[in-house]
């Protein structure tokens, strides 16, 4: 099975996983924590490590953090390699509405890692735009 996994500080990733359940359904295969504020890193990595305690070597992870060498990041990267999992494993930092629904519903038609991986990437930047509202005159208001 191919797994999306979402970490991060707070709750950025439950709140995206609960918004990617609304685009994809409950799916077992989409799981996430977060470092909350009273947490240590001690703490994040045990509840990262029995988050993924029943995903095996035959698996393969999507692992999706906020950003890049964060304590989230870094925890999961080190729990996914000591469980022997990091070979099978895309990671991808700053994770957006657009890549995670991307990773999840593309997830099982790629056999490719390193294009599914692409894919993902792909979606993720062309999801960030800029959405420029012109401040002219009551004649140029345009309908949005």
């Amino acid at each position: 099975m191919k797994y999306v996994v979402m970490v991060s500080h707070g709750e950025f990733a439950p709140g995206l996983h609960s918004a990617v359940k609304m685009m994809t359904g409950n799916r077992e295969d989409v799981l996430s924590t977060s470092l909350k504020e009273d947490m240590d890193a001690d703490q994040f990595a045990s509840n990262f490590s029995e988050l993924v305690a029943n995903i095996t070597a035959d698996d393969q992870i999507i692992l999706l953090a906020d950003i890049l060498s964060g304590s989230p990041f870094t925890n999961a990267v080190n729990v996914l390699s000591e469980k022997g999992l990091i070979g099978n494993t895309i990671v991808i930092a700053g994770m957006n509405m657009p890549l995670a629904v991307t990773a999840v519903l593309m997830k099982d038609n790629f056999d490719d890692m390193e294009l599914l991986k692409q894919t993902i990437l792909s979606e993720g930047h062309a999801g960030l735009c800029d959405f420029n509202v012109n401040g002219g005159s009551d004649d140029d208001d345009e309908d949005l």
